[in-house]
């Protein structure tokens, strides 16, 4: 069974060979195939890179508080009144693109019989809306003026869905990635109710096309987001990433069992993360998360730390987690 296999199964909420390594980032030179890649046409990943611009015209930039990632320049509104969206947001013209080749030219290196291909389209409803307007001003248009976030939503919605459907035939998908972070560390940004009636709709229609076409669904949401979960499954979300500690996942595996694959579970910024972290310590952890939520399938592991620029013992703590993942998780299904 190859690695792309043995994740499937996991996505597919079946028993799996071994624990699966579920990794965000793509694969560094010289580093074995991976077992899933993000796949995304160029154009609509512009604003991933420092001073890159997403396909509404906002500039991101590249931000040390968190390790690098891009966020929206601060301050550099597009507007800062939802009823002007209309003078400011306009669709990019995609009529002339070949969308095969475009595919086939992103996964000319991927071996797809070991690798697993998640189109993963970005910049959607809830990010594009912070983005073109700021937090503060986006959530006084999502209480004060709802109408007019809908007809957003439903613009560049209508986008969104296009170049789905052209990806969908050009990619050959083994899973969606539905990326949208609607909530802090302690709680979503808006109310369930504002969840269910301005962005579940958008999202449903949006995911329908894949659910249509019999594909997994996953979904990348941060933060303490768990309330949400009965919504993703009526979305025909699946998958769960990062899945992370702020969230009660023991009583969340407990209550969905199958119905939702977690990947993560692990603490990127927890005492694994500092300087002064033991091998034992360390090892010890790897052990513990797998443990806990390994039994029943429906889990994938991703051992990532963030750390401070310049700890020098960081590449050393990755090392660590990487090997006990290879000599525990590999062989954890095996010996229970």
């Amino acid at each position: 069974m190859t690695e792309k296999e043995n994740l499937l199964r996991v996505y597919r909420h079946e028993e799996p060979g071994w624990v699966p390594l579920f990794s965000m980032m793509p694969p560094k030179p010289g580093d074995p195939p991976p077992t899933m890649i993000y796949a995304c046409p160029a154009f609509m990943n512009e604003w991933q890179h420092d001073g890159g611009r997403d396909i509404w015209g906002v500039r991101y930039i590249g931000a040390e508080s968190v390790n690098g990632a891009t966020i929206p320049a601060p301050g550099e509104y597009m507007f800062e009144d939802i009823c002007d969206w209309r003078d400011y947001v306009h669709k990019p013209d995609i009529s002339g693109f070949d969308w095969e080749k475009i595919a086939a030219d992103e996964l000319k290196n991927i071996d797809r019989e070991n690798t697993a291909v998640v189109l993963a389209l970005n910049t959607l409803y809830f990010h594009a809306l912070v983005g073109l307007m700021g937090f503060e001003n986006a959530f006084y248009a999502m209480a004060e003026d709802p109408e007019e976030v809908e007809a957003l939503f439903d613009y560049v919605g209508s986008f969104y869905e296009e170049v789905l459907l052209k990806c969908l035939p050009a990619y050959k998908p083994d899973a969606v990635a539905f990326i949208e972070d609607v909530a802090s560390a302690k709680a979503p940004f808006m109310s369930p109710d504002m969840y269910r009636e301005l962005l579940k709709p958008y999202y449903d229609r949006y995911l329908k096309h894949v659910r249509e076409r019999g594909i997994i669904i996953t979904h990348h949401n941060c933060g303490k987001c768990e309330s949400l979960i009965d919504d993703w499954l009526d979305l025909g979300i699946s998958v769960w990433d990062p899945a992370q500690t702020m969230n009660d996942l023991v009583g969340i595996k407990k209550k969905y069992g199958d119905k939702l694959t977690m990947c993560g579970c692990w603490d990127s910024t927890g005492p694994v993360s500092f300087d002064t972290a033991t091998e034992d310590f360390v090892r010890s952890e790897v052990r513990r998360v797998i443990d806990t939520f390994a039994p029943g399938g429906g889990f994938c592991f991703t051992g990532s730390i963030l750390v401070r620029p310049g700890d020098e013992k960081a590449a050393q703590r990755r090392s660590w987690i990487r090997d006990e993942y290879e000599k525990y998780g590999r062989t954890w299904y095996q010996k229970h």
